[in-house]
Parts: C-alpha cells; structure tokens; sequence
C-alpha cells in the first residue's frame, strides 16, 4: 500500500502560481490569500523556495496552508482523515507530472518513495 510522504529535493508544492491553483479564496481565509500571494515570486515559484537546494528556507515555520495534516485538510478540504494519503499521492502525482512531466525523474522518485 502506498503511503504518502513529503519528498525532500522535489519542490513541486512550491510552485505557487495562482492561475495553477483555482478557488484560492474559497479554502483560504482573507489573511492567508493575502499571505499566499505575497509568497508568490514573479516566476510563479514561493518566495522561500531555494533553487539551489530544492528545499524551504521555512519549512519549521511554513503557513498552513503548506501543511499535509489531516485536521488541516479536513478544514481546508472537507478531506476526511482516512482519505487523506490517497488525496495527497493523487494531488501530488498530478502536480509533480504537470510541473516536471509524467515521466519526469521527480514523479519516478515519488513513486518510489511513496511506494507505487
């Protein structure tokens, strides 16, 4: 069974583009979209994303809205607690493949990570 796991050096999340990323505002609240959109870089890529290193200069301190925990989900989403490795494998194979492409070597790490 897949379990799904962060996976270090992949950034696909970061990748913030509002146009990528539909209905903002109605799973944010006003300060969070405020908060999101200033977190967007003029290439699409969150502010805080480091290119060199594939990594989040905030993970520890990262906003909600970038946390992958069921109380989270289940408030932002509707996700029920025992749907959520399944939501997050599919949101972040979509994401990965859109981002890198479906045969990209992030989307075969995920898949091996995770264990697809």
């Amino acid at each position: 069974m897949a379990t799904w796991r962060c996976v270090k050096q992949c950034g696909a999340c970061c990748y913030l583009d509002p146009t990528e990323r539909p209905g903002l505002e109605t799973y944010l609240t006003p300060e969070e979209l405020d908060l999101y959109l200033s977190m967007v870089g003029e290439d699409g890529w969150c502010v805080n994303f480091d290119h060199q290193t594939r990594q989040c200069c905030i993970y520890a301190h990262r906003p909600r809205f970038c946390r992958v925990e069921a109380d989270i989900f289940h408030q932002m989403y509707g996700i029920e607690p025992e749907e959520l490795n399944d939501f997050a494998i599919d949101c972040c194979r979509d994401h990965i493949a859109d981002l890198y492409g479906d045969r990209s070597l992030e989307l075969l790490r995920f898949d091996r990570e995770v264990g697809i």
